[in-house]
């Protein structure tokens, strides 16, 4: 009989990468492994209306909440996880003493499950993920410690957030491991590509640019860097980026201040964005950090020359140092805009030779290497 992994990691934000990542790593489990089975938690609504997926199952709390709660600013999120915190204590309570399932993977909204396991006894241990770049407060920081009895093991998304962490003295060295995020499957990537349905304002051969649209993605440095680069003709095609969130006006009131509404457009979100990267020509990533960046991944996946900043802590694993592509230093517009230039004097083999070497640093990233990495940590644990 297989042993159950449920998956909580309640979240306020539709397009951010680790909705993806839970999704197909519960995905991996039940597709591939003998060992296990996994179910993930639907706390507050916010996996309602998702497509149906033979492998998936979702264990709802009912709590339709998920439009109602305020979002995009610090206050409000605030706000939105005090109500989630009261919404989801007991539920999340009741079904780990009714199902008792193995392991509870945990990836946000940590304290809920974190405080349930200092006051109740469970036969389940914690698997915790920890999700892009947690601020480490005095709180934070003390909860997780004081958890440490209830974790069976800590998983990072790259080697450099696991060396942060561990320098932090939070988690015993022992406990705490790289698990590479499951970022895409072959066969999802070649379906999509197939699909015929692109936007009509989309043209073909152009720069990509995918993300939520706040300030962690940081596009407003693209635009100031290109805005010379249109001007003087040095860049003759167009930008598109995608995404949806809270900087959306700032960044229309920015295009046109500098007169580029010819030259970059906010394409909103779309889910099949594989066919929109397959039919471009550069992606920029502009992140002030990431961990690691899916969206640079699936560049790399799509055959795409990638220009990306040195931020921590994923993009240099998969651009290793400029082999893989180009890397201008985080937040500096100048060497952007040279590192655009700098591209746009590349040749085909040398934009050749980049994309081959990204496309094989991003081979751990698929989700049965993901399965097979994580169920070999649970069966050493």
């Amino acid at each position: 009989m297989k042993e159950n992994l449920f998956y909580w990691g309640p979240f306020l934000d539709k397009d951010i990468g680790t909705k993806k990542a839970i999704f197909n790593s519960a995905l991996s489990i039940n597709k591939y492994s003998k060992k296990f089975n996994s179910s993930i938690i639907n706390a507050i609504g916010e996996w309602d209306g998702e497509e149906k997926n033979e492998f998936i199952e979702y264990i709802n709390f009912k709590n339709n909440i998920f439009e109602k709660l305020p979002k995009y600013s610090f206050l409000k999120s605030r706000v939105s996880f005090f109500i989630i915190f009261l919404k989801c204590f007991w539920k999340l309570k009741k079904i780990l003493i009714e199902k008792e399932p193995k392991y509870l993977v945990i990836h946000l909204m940590t304290s809920v499950p974190f405080i349930l396991f200092l006051i109740f006894n469970f036969k389940t241990k914690i698997l915790f993920r920890v999700s892009g770049r947690p601020k480490l407060n005095f709180f934070r920081s003390l909860l997780w410690k004081i958890s440490n009895k209830s974790v069976s093991m800590v998983f990072c998304n790259t080697s450099d957030q696991r060396h942060e962490l561990i320098s932090k003295k939070i988690f015993p060295e022992s406990k705490v491991k790289v698990l590479y995020d499951p970022v895409f499957s072959i066969k999802e990537v070649l379906y999509q590509r197939k699909l015929s349905s692109i936007d009509k304002n989309f043209q073909k051969n152009n720069i990509i640019m995918v993300g939520r649209l706040t300030k962690q993605k940081n596009f407003e440095i693209f635009i100031k860097a290109s805005e010379y680069l249109y001007k003087n003709n040095l860049l003759k095609f167009n930008t598109y980026i995608f995404g949806s969130g809270e900087n959306k006006e700032k960044l229309e009131q920015l295009i046109r201040k500098y007169h580029l509404e010819k030259n970059i457009f906010l394409m909103g979100s779309k889910k099949n964005i594989h066919k929109y990267y397959s039919l471009s020509k550069l992606f920029i990533l502009t992140s002030l950090w990431e961990d690691p960046g899916f969206v640079l991944i699936e560049a790399a996946l799509n055959d795409i020359p990638i220009i990306s900043s040195n931020c921590k802590n994923g993009p240099k694993e998969i651009i290793k140092g400029e082999d893989g592509g180009i890397l201008f230093e985080n937040n500096n517009i100048n060497d952007l805009r040279d590192k655009i230039i700098k591209f746009l004097n590349l040749n085909e083999i040398e934009i050749k030779k980049k994309k081959i070497i990204s496309k094989k640093n991003i081979k751990k990233y698929s989700l049965f290497r993901h399965f097979k990495l994580l169920e070999n940590f649970i069966i050493k644990s």
